[in-house]
């Protein structure tokens, strides 16, 4: 289905401000669902992808767990009512208060990436006279084929524990009495478009089982991440990700055991589509090579340009006219505010109404105050 924009209605905002199509959300939740369902998957959302409230509370009505990387984002999942049953947190650096508050809540799990975090977990779990269940986030070298940025499985990574600590782990948790192995946990990426990284992580999964195996242990759930991603080039051709290839890859290639549960934490692939960032042109400016549609919004507002020089598809909501080439570029005080070069657009004016796609996921929730501008609003098309 295509992104649904009121136009007239959209005009008389206040630029800038995230728009989200929440037909598009629940269709893509539907597939997640569906896709998921057929093989009894579990899954978790992101929440670092989106934490809006709106989109949040459409995520938990349909029934997903909540994916937190802070106390802060275990705090908001909590306080917009999903169930600690679902909740996992996981994140290289757990301070001691996150810590506590996951255990305050019988959170599901602490996704835990090192000999240390366990032991301090054991500690206050102690005090508490509780029993934590932690799932050890395993770096399984495996490439996903990515931004380096947003590469987290490589053991150059600083994320998780690399394979040749296992034994010492294992050896430390016979030692500890307030945490208890629920599960191992995986994550080698984001935005991986090549399903064959997710064969790769299979089978090194696979592998890590029989090693486990080996030694009397049998996880509970194998947490195999995110990481899904979208197309960026063309969102209406694929406004909903292929979840159907991505679940039957680990269907086909990951060997559960008996009693075994597979969960994953998806979140650009949920929320990125609906999604999209609205501005319009202040002026457009001639240079000697191009001409600059200069707009009102900025990297402050949409950040994965300037951070990854990603690519985010540009379309002039306003105009009909001869196609031209422009640099679309925001008002901040850097060179690096810049939405797109050379991008394809009609004859652009001061006044049209310019749309960012696929803004859904690392968008307003990386929004920032940067030259002391205010915050993007968000509106929604069942609103409108």
């Amino acid at each position: 289905m295509n992104f649904n924009f009121p136009v007239d209605a959209l005009n008389q905002l206040q630029t800038p401000f995230y728009f989200y199509d929440i037909d598009l959300l629940h269709a893509t939740l539907d597939a997640v669902k569906k896709e998921a369902g057929e093989y009894g998957f579990k899954v978790h959302y992101a929440v670092k992808a989106n934490a809006n409230d709106r989109i949040l509370n459409s995520i938990k009505e349909a029934g997903f767990g909540a994916d937190c990387v802070s106390g802060y984002e275990v705090q908001k999942a909590l306080e917009v009512g999903f169930n600690a049953e679902g909740v996992v947190f996981a994140g290289v650096g757990k301070a001691d208060w996150e810590i506590n508050l996951g255990l305050d809540n019988d959170i599901a799990c602490f996704n835990v990436e090192s000999i240390p975090e366990l032991e301090i977990i054991n500690e206050l779990a102690e005090k508490k006279r509780k029993v934590a269940k932690v799932a050890l986030r395993i770096n399984p070298n495996v490439n996903a084929n990515t931004h380096h940025y947003i590469t987290t499985g490589l053991e150059e990574n600083k994320f998780g524990i690399n394979q040749w600590d296992l034994e010492n782990v294992i050896e430390v948790l016979k030692n500890l009495n307030h945490v208890e192995l629920e599960g191992i946990h995986f994550h080698i990426g984001s935005q991986i478009t090549d399903l064959m990284s997710f064969k790769d992580l299979c089978i090194r999964v696979n592998e890590l089982q029989e090693w486990f195996i080996s030694h009397q242990i049998l996880p509970k759930v194998v947490n195999v991440g995110g990481g899904l991603g979208i197309n960026y080039e063309q969102p209406d051709t694929e406004s909903i990700p292929d979840f159907k290839s991505f679940f039957k890859i680990f269907d086909e290639f990951l060997e559960l055991k008996p009693g075994q549960e597979l969960h994953f934490e998806l979140g650009r692939s949920i929320v990125a589509q609906c999604g999209a960032l609205l501005t319009k042109v202040l002026y457009v400016k001639n240079g000697v090579n191009t001409k600059f549609a200069i707009v009102d919004a900025g990297m402050s507002d949409l950040i994965r340009p300037a951070l990854y020089q990603a690519y985010h598809k540009i379309e002039n909501l306003s105009s009909d006219k001869a196609i031209e080439k422009y640099d679309v570029v925001g008002p901040i005080c850097e060179s690096s505010d810049c939405f797109g070069k050379a991008v394809d657009l009609p004859e652009t004016n001061r006044g049209d109404l310019i749309t960012i796609r696929s803004a859904g996921a690392y968008g307003e929730i990386m929004a920032n105050r940067y030259n002391l501008r205010a915050l993007p609003s968000a509106y929604y098309s069942d609103e409108i």
